[in-house]
C-alpha cells in the first residue's frame, strides 16, 4: 500500500495512507511549556481506518504526548516531564529539574513508494543548558497493509553520554517507588483506551486493572486492545523489542514493560525499571523498537503470525 510524505520544515512530518487517512504526524518544533520537557513526539497516530490511538496532553498528565522517548530519571534530571518523584515527598513541581530534547536536524530522510525513514539528530539538554547527550534517533514506517489493516513504526535510538562523568538512568521505581519504573519510550492512549486488554506471548494481562498484572514483566512483545468509543470497532497496538534488546550480551541493560490500563492507558519500553545503570563519558547505548497499529481486535495467536511475517 503506498503512502504519501508531507513534511512543514521546522514543525512537523506527516504520512499518509493511500486511503487518505493520516496516519502518523511526527512533531519536532519546540513544545512551548518547558515544565513539560520539551521533546519530538509522534500524535496524532491512527490506523488505516481512521481510528486515533494516541493522547496527547491529557487532563491528568499534561506532560503525555502521543509516542515519545524519554528518560524519567537522568542524574537527578526529569525528561520525562511534569513533576518529579523524590523519595519520602512524593511528586513535587520541580521545573528545575526538566531537562529537554534539542532537535538539530536530519541527518538521511527517504521516503519511497511505501516506506518513509529518516534520521534524526538530537541533545539532551540539562535544566540548566548544559548538553548532557548526543542521541541519533531512526524512525521507519513500513509494512503499511491494507489487507492486514496494520501498518508498522520502528523507532531506534543510539544515545552517547557528552559529560566527563557518568550518566545514571533510573526510575520512579528505583528511586523507591514500588512498581512505578516508567522510562524510555513511552505511549499514552486516548480516553476509550482506558480499561482496554493487555496480553502477551505467554502473559494475559486481561481488561483493566488486570492489566497490572503485566507491570515490571519481560518479553519480547506487548499488544493492548480496546473498543472505541464513537465508532463501532476495535484497534491494537503491538509494541515489540528487536532481538538484541532481549540479549544480556547485546543490551546495556535488560527492559521490562511499564503498563497501564486503569487509571489511565499507558505503556512503555522501560529500560530501567528496577535497577539503575550507568553510561560513561564518551560511551554510547542503542535499542530499537517496533509497534504494530491495527484495526480490530487481535488476539495472541494473530499478534504472533504477524510479527513473524515481519522481519527485523
Amino acid at each position: 500500500m503506498s503512502i504519501r510524505v508531507t513534511h512543514v520544515h521546522g514543525d512537523h512530518i506527516a504520512v499518509e495512507a493511500a486511503n487518505g487517512t493520516e496516519i502518523l504526524r511526527y512533531v519536532y518544533r519546540p513544545d512551548p511549556e518547558a515544565f513539560e520537557s520539551r521533546k519530538p513526539y509522534a500524535h496524532p497516530v491512527r490506523t488505516l481506518a481512521g481510528h486515533t490511538v494516541t493522547g496527547y496532553r491529557p487532563s491528568d498528565h499534561r506532560w503525555h504526548k502521543g509516542l515519545q522517548m524519554t528518560a524519567s530519571h537522568l542524574s537527578g534530571q526529569n525528561f520525562w516531564g511534569g513533576n518529579s518523584y523524590v523519595h519520602g515527598e512524593g511528586y513535587l513541581p520541580l521545573p528545575e529539574r526538566v531537562g529537554s530534547m534539542r532537535h538539530d536536524g536530519f541527518a538521511d530522510f527517504a521516503a519511497e513508494d511505501d516506506r518513509l525513514a529518516f534520521t534524526e539528530e538530537l541533545t539532551w539538554v540539562e535544566n540548566g543548558g548544559q548538553e548532557w547527550a548526543r542521541e541519533v534517533r531512526g524512525l521507519t514506517v513500513h509494512s503499511v497493509d491494507e489487507e492486514a489493516g496494520a501498518w508498522a513504526l520502528d523507532w531506534s535510538i543510539r544515545l552517547t553520554n557528552l559529560r566527563a562523568e557518568p550518566l545514571a538512568f533510573g526510575s520512579p521505581t528505583t528511586a523507591g517507588r514500588e512498581m512505578a519504573g516508567y522510562t524510555g519510550l513511552q505511549w499514552r492512549g486516548p480516553r476509550d483506551f482506558t480499561g482496554g486488554t493487555a496480553f502477551g506471548p505467554d502473559l494475559d494481562g486481561g481488561a483493566g486493572a488486570d492489566a497490572g498484572k503485566l507491570m515490571g514483566t519481560q518479553g519480547p512483545w506487548l499488544a493492548f486492545t480496546t473498543e472505541h468509543d464513537d465508532v463501532d470497532g476495535h484497534s491494537t497496538l503491538v509494541f515489540a523489542h528487536a532481538p538484541e534488546n532481549l540479549d544480556a550480551n547485546a543490551a546495556i541493560h535488560e527492559s521490562h514493560w511499564f503498563v497501564r490500563s486503569e487509571p489511565i492507558p499507558t505503556v512503555a519500553f522501560s529500560w530501567a525499571f528496577f535497577e539503575e545503570f550507568e553510561l560513561p563519558p564518551g560511551e554510547s547505548f542503542a535499542y530499537r523498537y517496533r509497534v504494530v497499529f491495527a484495526d480490530g481486535a487481535w488476539d495472541r495467536e494473530r499478534v504472533g503470525s504477524h510479527l513473524e511475517a515481519m522481519p527485523w
